[in-house]
């Protein structure tokens, strides 16, 4: 009966995020037929090739890369959630997209404090080297931490104080370099996923799939430390290698969107917890492809709210996923009493 659920649920989330996908190809400052929509996914010629151009290297780009962003991003939180076993961990709330968004600083206001001129070396590929580093390093400084502070809520604490570290670097970063640099970085917070290129997609797919692949395969690993690490010492898993490979692997897939998409927030902690209310589980083996799809659905119905409310242009997405997430997490919060942040 609950693998019947399963496959029942499965279908259902599966068939709204392939109907918003469709939609959000479809919406936007020039609306597009669902039959040319449909024509483009099924590899067949548009006869209007100003239309087909459009989907090609504008509309399928920002939702393609949506879809891998809310997948990274959701099972980010869920691996974050189940190492530090606490509902409120995530990407955002423990300082890695902090520490990525330091990474992406340093090369586009780096030479803010040298140069009036904008910035002209800050590739994608040095942005998603920095990032990649920035969150790195974050993370290796919570797992140090957390190596000797046994209590979770501690280490969010610590967490939630070094983002607003970086934070802080970021600002006396931003007060010194030039008004073009500052403006770019800002524009970079607020989260886009229009400067995404077909070419981007290229590259951002494997790494995102290959890091996801590699994190699933860990998933009865973390199924044995939902009972605590001790538990799953005693059924032979090497706890602290277990820990390098997951923060590791949330490193790469948070560094690879905040670079190409800008820090966007509150994915990583609610699409988790969707996950586990839709699927009644905690099997990572269920969880894992649960939260990428939810992720997505989260992502991929932002992106249409982002660009239908307004006509004037595209609404920053960190805005709209704040709107659609916050509610996620407030009902964590009522839901698991215990919890303080």
């Amino acid at each position: 009966m609950d693998k019947l659920r399963t496959i029942i649920v499965f279908s259902i989330v599966s068939i709204a995020l392939i109907c918003l996908v469709i939609v959000d190809l479809s919406t936007g400052e020039i609306d597009i037929p669902f039959k040319d929509i449909f024509k483009f996914l099924s590899f067949q010629n548009i006869s209007d090739e100003g239309t087909h151009l459009l989907i090609k290297e504008f509309r399928f780009p920002r939702v393609f890369v949506a879809l891998l962003a809310g997948a990274a991003l959701s099972i980010s939180g869920l691996l974050m959630q189940t190492s530090f076993r606490n509902p409120l961990a995530g990407p955002y709330v423990l300082g890695i997209s902090s520490g990525s968004s330091l990474g992406v600083a340093l090369v586009v206001l780096g030479s803010g404090l040298f140069t009036t001129n904008s910035i002209n070396f800050a590739s994608n590929y040095s942005l998603l080297v920095a990032a990649g580093v920035g969150a790195a390093i974050v993370l290796f400084i919570i797992l140090a931490i957390s190596l000797r502070v046994r209590d979770n809520i501690s280490i969010l604490i610590i967490g939630i104080l070094i983002a607003g570290v970086v934070s802080s670097v970021v600002s006396i970063m931003q007060y010194y370099a030039n008004e073009i640099s500052v403006k770019s970085f800002v524009i970079w917070t607020m989260g886009n996923l229009n400067a995404v290129t077909y070419k981007d997609t290229m590259l951002i797919f494997p790494i995102i799939a290959v890091t996801s692949l590699l994190l699933f395969a860990m998933s009865k690993k973390l199924n044995l430390l939902l009972p605590g690490e001790s538990f799953a010492k005693t059924m032979g898993v090497n706890t602290k290698t277990n820990r390098i490979l997951i923060y590791t692997g949330v490193s790469i897939l948070t560094g690879t969107v905040t670079a190409y998409c800008g820090p966007i927030g509150f994915i990583g902690i609610a699409a988790p917890h969707v996950a586990r209310w839709l699927f009644n589980t905690s099997n990572h083996f269920i969880l894992i492809p649960g939260s990428i799809i939810i992720g997505a659905i989260f992502l991929v119905s932002g992106d249409i709210v982002s660009h239908i409310i307004t006509q004037q242009g595209i609404l920053p997405i960190n805005a709209i996923t704040a709107i659609i997430g916050a509610p996620f997490i407030i009902w964590v919060v009522v839901r698991n009493k215990r919890t303080v942040i």
